[in-house]
């Protein structure tokens, strides 16, 4: 659905919010029951079941894309969209985007991504399709129900819509296809896969949590260990915590699904009382719940992806926002946004394209509202540069995430 036609719902829905407010009388909502769940088993992930109807338009609630990650940290997208301004748009040109599991406001993400093909579609006005997974067992349904729209370029979100796309591919040659989270041994002409060196960013935060820890107890709530970026993440952390802080213990949980931040707060609390003082969240909404449980019982937490300053911690509205140490940076909106300009200007390519320190894909945040001593701060920097060497060894296989130590 474009933007013009979610924006004229999203009007209609706010005339008739202020007619029905005008005629309530003022009540204070009541608060959401954020108690976590007792149990710290890894959880199930949707049942097919609760399938819903694929093509959904974003909540009103969402996450604005503009306020996912300070700008002033690495590459800008409005001066990429700058730096391409003699580049037109064929009329009607498409771009449609399959988000992984969970929706566009899940503070990490899916949100990064859905901020990549926003600025397609501002930058170059043009139509913007979204379809919103809600389990895996959808996705291949997703792919054919975007294929319906007649797309030019579709952007498949996560790992576990790989295959589905490269067959998707294969089957529609004259359609561009950018799978983030993907890898195959050979890509036909028509498909880029996004990698990122998750590796890189683990060891940036797991550098800081060394340093911070008070306890010598650290901890990372995970996604699937099942998709690779996640094992990337953990084990980079533990690694870098290590070598700054040999007495640190690191305890990794991982987790079925993305979408349960229940769950990750019940794992934060369990955490926190086995001693984790610095707690990283790697795991879609599943890792902020659990951060935002551990950072509002007075851990540092780190978040990953996007600067979660701006999305778990509402831009510093919510509770513990001043325990975030950082949050380790994965631009995939970059990425996006660089290849499907060369869909546009039909210069696509197929190929891997992997997101590093080195080309500015891989960064860490500010430490915004955190008081954080100059002695962390420094190591990070030094930890920083010493990764803008793409070989430098982070002690983790950077396809993997297997342990190398």
């Amino acid at each position: 659905m474009s933007r013009t036609r979610w924006m004229t719902l999203l009007a209609l829905l706010l005339a008739l919010a202020l007619a029905v407010a005008a005629c309530a009388e003022d009540e204070p909502a009541e608060e959401p029951d954020d108690d976590p769940e007792d149990d710290t088993e890894e959880v199930d992930e949707p049942d097919d079941d609760e399938d819903e109807e694929a093509a959904e338009e974003p909540e009103d609630d969402a996450v604005d894309a503009d306020d996912v990650i300070d700008e002033e940290i690495g590459v800008s997208l409005d001066d990429l969209c700058e730096q391409n301004s003699d580049v037109e748009a064929p009329e009607g040109f498409r771009i449609g985007l399959i988000t992984d599991i969970g929706s566009i406001d899940d503070g990490t993400f899916n949100t990064l991504a859905f901020r990549g093909v926003s600025a397609i579609e501002d930058c170059f006005d043009v139509e913007l399709d979204l379809i919103e997974t809600q389990s895996e067992a959808e996705l291949e349904q997703n792919i054919d129900a975007m294929l319906e729209n007649d797309p030019d370029v579709v952007v498949t979100n996560g790992f576990l819509i790989e295959d589905a796309t490269a067959a998707a591919a294969e089957a529609n040659p004259d359609v561009d296809w950018i799978g983030v989270d993907q890898f195959q041994e050979e890509f036909p002409e028509n498909y880029v896969g996004i990698q990122a060196r998750e590796d890189q960013g683990g060891y940036l935060a797991g550098t800081a949590a060394g340093l911070l820890t008070e306890s010598n107890v650290i901890g990372v709530i995970g996604g699937p260990e099942s998709v690779p970026p996640i094992p990337r993440f953990a084990n980079a952390y533990q690694v870098a915590a290590e070598r700054a802080n040999p007495d640190v213990t690191t305890q990794i949980v991982y987790h079925d699904s993305f979408t349960d931040p229940a769950a990750g707060a019940s794992t934060a609390t369990a955490m926190i009382g086995e001693g984790a003082d610095v707690i990283m969240g790697a795991g879609g909404a599943t890792g902020s719940g659990g951060i935002r449980e551990a950072a509002d019982a007075g851990s540092w937490v780190i978040g990953v992806d996007v600067d979660e300053y701006f999305t778990t911690f509402g831009e510093g509205e919510t509770p513990g926002a001043d325990r975030l140490v950082t949050s380790s940076l994965k631009r995939i909106d970059v990425g996006i946004f660089e290849l499907a300009v060369e869909a546009i200007d039909d210069s696509f390519d197929g190929r891997l394209y992997t997101l590093t320190v080195g080309n500015g894909g891989i960064a860490y945040s500010p430490t915004h509202d955190a008081d954080i001593p100059d002695e962390v701060l420094d190591a990070l920097e030094e930890a920083l540069e010493n990764l803008s060497d793409d070989d430098y060894d982070t002690g983790v296989d950077p396809v993997t995430g297997e342990l190398l130590e």
